[in-house]
Parts: C-alpha cells; structure tokens; sequence
C-alpha cells in the first residue's frame, strides 16, 4: 500500500500540501479530485517523487520514495504526469517501449516486447504502433502515453489527468480499461481527476482535496452527496442516481 505520513508542502511560502495523512490500497482505482490549486497534483508528485516533500514521508510497499533505489522503486510505481513531452520522430512504439526501461536498460528482450504489444492492444494501439507521435490526435498521443506506464508493469500506477484531449467516447474507453488494468491485473491506480462522474462511476474509494488538505474521503456513495461536492466546489448541485450510479448536476 501507499502509506502518506504528515507530508506538506509549500511553494514561495504560500502552503499547497498541508500535513496529509493517508493510506492508498494496494489495489482498486482511488481518485483525488478537487478545485484547482487543491494540491492534487502537487501530491501525486510527491508520492512519485517527482517533487520533494518539505516534510512527512511516504512509503510504498514499505519503500521510503525519499531515498528508496531508483530501479528498485520503477519496478513498483510508475507515474504519468499532466505535462508530457515528446519527441516527434519517436513512433508510438518507441513511446510504449520507454516503459521497459527499468527492467531492458535499452536492450529488449521477447519479454519485454510481449509487455509492450500487450500495452499497445490494451489500449488500442496496435494500428497505430508504427505512427510519429506527431502525427497523432492529442487523445491518440494520450493514449500512448498512458499505453507507456502501463507497460512498466507496477504495482502502483499513478495518472494525473489521464482524460486529457480525449473526448466523450474515448474517456469512457479509458475508464472502462484502466477498471478492468485494477480488476484483471489488480493493479492499484490512483488518478487526479476532474470529471467527478467518471470518479463516481469507475473508482472505488475518492479522495477530495481542497486548499492542500484532503477533507473528504470514501467510497462514491459516501463523497458523491450534495452537502460533500457543495463544499468542496464552492457550487450548488444535486446529486442523481441512475442505474446505480451517482452524478453531480452542477450545469446550471
């Protein structure tokens, strides 16, 4: 599991995590939603250490990310983050093959392209693996780079904002793959996300974030109630059962 221990973190001393203290499953989706400047991001980063935390640690599986092998901690967490960059005359394949890094060093073996055509036609990619990135839509880049952390193949697979560019069809379609990644594979996968339905509908446990502090946190029948969204989005809605599932209403 992820264990997060009193982490807080400030950016020109104006505090963005303060003191959380949370414990993510070893497997199911956990979503943080949350305004902007919540610290969604912000803590998805420090679990992945992209950033340091001021102070508090965080453990995964027991590693302490502060000073945990770096080789050691990609077999276990792999991280997407919102801003990706990319080299245009990588081909998708290329991309997909960048998640083998920990285990190949560079040198593929049939293991690891097995790991990177499977990632491919998990997410649909297989026609697209010979294309520049380039010369893919942005949800199509999405794809192939959500395509690259999963072929780390890890235990823990953290994604900020993983709908980017994609539209109505193609968000469902993520959703619906990364449930079945957390079902099929029992992969933990913990997601930053502003779609409160979708976090409804695919997550099993939701984290709401709000001015750097987790103040709500539970399954979706438990978080996704009028009084819980209100004060977390500073915005009047109803809450809507269908087909079992809630959704917040906030069009208007």
């Amino acid at each position: 599991m992820i264990d997060i221990k009193q982490v807080s973190k400030q950016y020109d001393n104006q505090p963005v995590l303060q003191n959380i203290c949370e414990t993510l499953p070893s497997s199911g989706i956990t979503s943080i939603i949350g305004p902007n400047g919540a610290g969604k991001s912000t803590l998805l980063s420090v679990i992945s250490r992209l950033l340091k935390a001021d102070s508090g640690v965080v453990t995964v599986d027991a590693l302490d990310v502060s000073d945990a092998n770096s080789e050691k901690l990609a077999k276990v967490l792999s991280v997407l983050r919102q801003e990706n960059h990319f080299t245009s005359r990588l081909t998708v394949w290329d991309l997909v093959s960048f998640g083998r890094y920990p285990y190949s060093k560079g040198r593929l073996n049939e293991n690891d392209r097995q790991h990177i055509e499977q990632s491919l036609a998990f997410l649909d990619l297989l026609p697209l693996r010979h294309r520049y990135l380039d010369e893919l839509s942005g949800g199509q880049r999405q794809r192939a780079f959500v395509a690259m952390v999963l072929c780390q193949d890890t235990q823990y697979v953290l994604l900020d904002e993983p709908l980017n560019n994609l539209d109505m069809k193609h968000s469902v379609a993520m959703m619906k793959q990364l449930r079945r990644a957390a079902d099929q594979l029992e992969k933990s996968i913990v997601l930053v996300i502003h779609d409160i339905n979708f976090a409804s509908a695919y997550s099993d446990f939701i984290l709401a974030m709000k001015d750097g502090q987790v103040v709500f946190r539970g399954t979706p029948e438990q978080v996704m109630v009028p009084e819980v969204i209100e004060q977390i989005f500073d915005l009047p809605v109803t809450v809507e059962q269908v087909n079992g599932q809630r959704n917040a209403m906030y069009y208007r």
